[in-house]
């Protein structure tokens, strides 16, 4: 079964500012974007990341073919808690779903 990453060009993830994070899904193309929408429904992410659904942004941008979702931190960017300072790992976790 394929993985985001497997029809992605990319899957990146940074903070959007000290108490969200965000995850760009870069399609790459019209299709890869229609394929990947449809596999990525914004509840499924928010079940992947533990998040309430009403939490989660999705910010779909087809002139681009990227999807974006915005969802708070579960800590404070900075703290002394915090393990991912830059919210660059948070990608690996969607970029390795499996999809249909």
């Amino acid at each position: 079964m394929p993985q985001v990453a497997d029809v992605a060009f990319k899957v990146r993830s940074k903070n959007a500012g000290p108490f969200w994070v965000t995850i760009d899904v870069f399609c790459g193309t019209p299709e890869a974007f229609a394929r990947l929408v449809g596999a990525l429904p914004t509840a499924r992410v928010a079940a992947l990341y533990g998040q309430p659904m009403q939490l989660v942004r999705r910010f779909d941008i087809p002139d681009l073919s990227v999807i974006k979702f915005s969802f708070p931190r579960p800590v404070v960017q900075g703290s002394a808690d915090d393990r991912d300072m830059h919210g660059a790992q948070w990608a690996h976790l969607l970029a390795e779903a499996a999809i249909d």
